[in-house]
């Protein structure tokens, strides 16, 4: 039997590392943009709750508490106008990766499937498919996929790493080609509160989908939206046949949110008075790098969305990641997330105020 990592890509941050080590040398310490990170507290509201449930002596269930499912389908129909969800329609999961990774796995997807995803695309996706087996393609082009089965096709708007916003008729075409081929539908939408210059859409939203989440999957995650990464809070939505499929695997792999998470996880989306001073202190310090970056001669592309500023100056990004290293700034390579990233960079904005303002500073000794 082989051994599984060979079956896995080389884990692509061990190459920055290096980077990392150069950038720590820098005499006003490291700023580190390679990583969305949250660094701002958790959210007082959400701490109370943790700490009001933390007497949870019994096992969580796997199918997640009533009132968490409901809070979540309150929040998307609240804040993105997704209606019609049931209890049924929503589980809790461990955090977001750990659901992007295992999906295949979960709905029995192997050898003679094929997983599409996006050109420039979070890693993760292609990394589950390969853990199975199945092979991937890489493309924003549906229409280019040859005749043969699809089984899964993921989106990700707003996009990690580009912070690209897919407008509502793309994602109702996409919805209507994986409904004719009979593809589950995964969207990624785990920046869905972060949008800057437009409003990101849900794939469940009835202008999309029709009011009808058969075939439709969409994950969600309260890390970068309540600062709580370090909970592994986060939550798949969408068809009820599907998420009853995912309920049942994962009762027999003990896979459960765990109790007083459950009840954080309440608190953090019935309140929307946190995420709008989140989003104040995150709009600042984009603001901020985004005009230091262009500048100091950098292009910013997309990034309508997200936590990310897409940047390039026209070179090899592992250049432009090695000369922001010598000023003591950390970015993530473009082609970490695909080949058509190879002369970009991805520049994080959830460092702290006082780290933004470093990196404001270092860019403008680059422009003067």
């Amino acid at each position: 039997m082989g051994r599984v990592s060979e079956r896995l890509p080389d884990f692509p941050w061990d190459k920055l590392l290096p980077y990392g080590e150069r950038a720590r040398a820098h005499p006003d310490g490291i700023v580190d943009l390679s990583v969305g990170t949250p660094v701002d507290p958790t959210p007082q509201v959400v701490r109370a709750a943790l700490a009001e449930a933390s007497d949870s002596p019994g096992y969580p269930t796997t199918v997640g508490l009533p009132t968490t499912r409901q809070a979540a389908a309150d929040w998307l129909a609240r804040r993105f106008g997704v209606t019609g969800l049931g209890l049924d329609t929503v589980l809790p999961t461990i955090g977001s990766k750990e659901l992007v990774a295992s999906l295949p796995m979960l709905l029995g997807l192997g050898p003679g499937d094929l997983v599409v995803h996006p050109e420039l695309a979070y890693p993760t996706y292609e990394v589950g498919a390969r853990l199975v087996g199945a092979r991937t393609v890489a493309t924003d082009a549906l229409t280019s996929v040859g005749p043969e089965r699809v089984s899964m096709v993921w989106v990700n708007s707003p996009s990690n790493p580009t912070g690209r916003v897919l407008p509502v008729e793309h994602l109702r075409k996409v919805v209507d080609w994986c409904r004719e081929r009979g593809a589950l539908l995964v969207s990624d939408e785990c920046y869905l509160e972060c949008g800057w210059e437009i409003r990101p859409v849900s794939v469940l939203h009835p202008d999309v989908c029709g009011g009808d989440p058969t075939g439709i999957l969409t994950v969600h995650s309260l890390s970068k939206r309540s600062n709580l990464a370090g909970y592994r809070c986060a939550f798949v939505a969408g068809d009820p046949a599907v998420v009853g499929e995912l309920l049942a695997v994962r009762k027999n792999l003990g896979l459960m949110l765990p109790g007083p998470q459950q009840v954080a996880m309440r608190a953090a989306l019935e309140d929307d008075v946190h995420v709008e001073e989140q989003r104040t202190r995150y709009a600042a310090r984009r603001a901020g790098l985004r005009a230091a970056l262009e500048r100091a001669g950098f292009r910013v592309d997309h990034s309508e969305a997200s936590l990310y500023l897409w940047a390039t100056r026209g070179e090899p990004c592992w250049d432009t990641v090695a000369a922001m290293a010598e000023l003591g700034i950390l970015v993530a390579p473009g082609d970490f997330y695909g080949p058509k990233g190879a002369e970009h960079v991805r520049v994080a904005f959830t460092a702290t105020d006082e780290r933004v303002e470093a990196a404001v500073r270092r860019l403008a000794e680059v422009a003067a």
